[in-house]
């Protein structure tokens, strides 16, 4: 009896935590959304309305309204997408490469690699700039995409998980005679989904969300991602606040489109390395 009392205490007091930092998480949304949804001259009043009265579109009417925000909107579907699926083959190739072959100096490679995660993206900034200028690619596509393609941490991740697979399979499929690719791309890529679909999700946000290199490499407004455009519509009316939480949760709303898509594979793929 006082076993079972024991267990209930144990999984109440858990759910309350996670449920109080689940609020917590969710909270700063909700209100976003709820100030999207005010009138322009209620947002201030005090006390807040928990629930809008009269919620209204008009915030929502008048950003889309401002010139560029559907091409800032293609710009970042443009680049997120690009990244997230190159970065998602790359990763994956050099995570299979250096788990399941081996060469002279693989594991020194690794770790050297890996250790670069450690140096902030602030220094590397000037030379990226210089590099990608020398090159030509300042205000294109191809200077928003291509510094952000290689990643230590997407290496990383797919290295964990393929380290985990069974050798028999690749061994079985050069028995049957499969190439190199053929294995990586038809057996090996599909068994790894959940990690593909982690470091997609990590990915696709970050590149959504990135604001100083695409406000730095940009010289045109027409070629500005929607983060940095918003922050010019803030810059342009620095007081409306429900129209900046209107921009703000449009421009969220990809990121949970791309969330729950994937998410029946997310939890599986975070627990990537951690049980073979």
């Amino acid at each position: 009896m006082k076993m079972n009392q024991k267990k209930f205490w144990k999984n109440f007091i858990s759910l309350f935590i996670l449920f109080i930092l689940g609020f917590a998480a969710f909270l700063p949304l909700y209100w976003m959304v709820v100030t999207a949804l005010k009138p322009p001259t209620l947002v201030l009043k005090f006390p807040p309305e928990i629930l809008p009265k009269n919620p209204t579109l008009v915030n929502f009417k008048i950003f889309f309204a401002r010139p560029y925000i559907f091409r800032w909107t293609l710009n970042s579907a443009i680049v997120a997408g690009s990244v997230t699926i190159a970065r998602i083959i790359l990763c994956a190739m050099a995570g299979y490469a250096i788990a399941k072959k081996s060469f002279p100096g693989s594991k020194l490679f690794f770790w050297i690699y890996i250790a670069s995660m450690m140096v902030p993206s602030q220094v590397t900034l000037i030379p990226l700039y210089i590099i990608v200028s020398n090159l030509k690619m300042i205000n294109t596509y191809w200077g928003l995409i291509i510094p952000s393609i290689a990643a230590p941490f997407g290496v990383f991740l797919m290295r964990q998980f393929m380290v985990t697979l069974p050798d028999e399979i690749i061994e079985a499929a050069k028995i049957d005679g499969a190439g190199e690719f053929y294995t990586f791309w038809k057996i090996v890529f599909p068994i790894a989904k959940p990690a593909v679909a982690v470091l997609g999700i990590f990915t696709f946000v970050n590149e959504w969300n990135d604001f100083l290199w695409p406000l730095i490499i940009t010289n045109t407004t027409a070629m500005k991602t929607l983060q940095a455009g918003l922050v010019m519509i803030r810059e342009e009316i620095p007081m409306e606040y429900a129209l900046h939480m209107a921009s703000a949760t449009f421009a969220a709303i990809p990121m949970l489109v791309v969330f729950f898509a994937f998410q029946k594979y997310f939890l599986k793929g975070i627990t990537v390395g951690a049980i073979k």
